[in-house]
């Protein structure tokens, strides 16, 4: 079992942040975004994007492409996204600084044309409205952190239903943990409850 390990400052985490070096990206990820709560329909679909993109491939893939994926889909701003064309897919499919997937790209645009449908703040009462009433217990080593709950399905199947592409209840889950819909940080973990 892993359990909260710590770093080269004495900190306490949780395994996964130190797994691509100690000072490294998942060090900063892990202790200023992950599990932090995040609000707002263009940052939400930020972070369905990248999980979507993130699929079957490794978070720091993804997360040392960042800059290179708001520079590509123009800061995930729904409304500039959903005026995307044919060229502009081209024009991705050839970007070396994001993961040139056809599907994935092709649901990031279809996804904007979705969401710039709704209503101002709709996405984001959707996203939370799946939040657990009772977060239950700390997880305490990496076998008690899920990679699909109910919860999960439930998001994932209503995203789905409202037209939403590319989302399974694996990374419906990896989005409630990334925007703190739930909380899994280890029990020991200093970022569990930081100060």
């Amino acid at each position: 079992m892993s359990v909260a390990v710590a770093g080269p400052d004495g900190a306490l985490r949780c395994p996964w942040a130190l797994s691509a070096g100690p000072t490294g990206e998942y060090v900063v990820y892990h202790d200023t975004e992950w599990g932090r709560p995040v609000h707002g329909d263009d940052a939400l679909y930020e972070r369905l994007c990248l999980e979507a993109f993130q699929s079957g491939l490794s978070w720091i893939t993804i997360l040392r492409r960042r800059e290179g994926f708001r520079k590509a889909f123009a800061s995930f701003e729904i409304a500039a996204v959903a005026e995307f064309g044919p060229a502009d897919a081209e024009r991705l499919l050839a970007d070396e600084g994001i993961i040139r997937n056809r599907a994935k790209i092709e649901a990031t645009l279809a996804n904007a044309k979705v969401l710039a449908g709704w209503e101002p703040g709709e996405l984001d009462t959707l996203i939370w409205s799946h939040a657990p009433e009772d977060p239950g217990p700390a997880p305490r080593s990496t076998a008690g952190v899920p990679a699909v709950t109910p919860g999960s399905v439930a998001l994932a199947k209503a995203l789905k239903k409202a037209g939403i592409r590319f989302v399974g209840p694996t990374t419906a889950y990896a989005l409630m943990q990334a925007c703190g819909l739930v909380n899994d940080h280890l029990a020991d973990c200093a970022s569990r409850d930081p100060a």
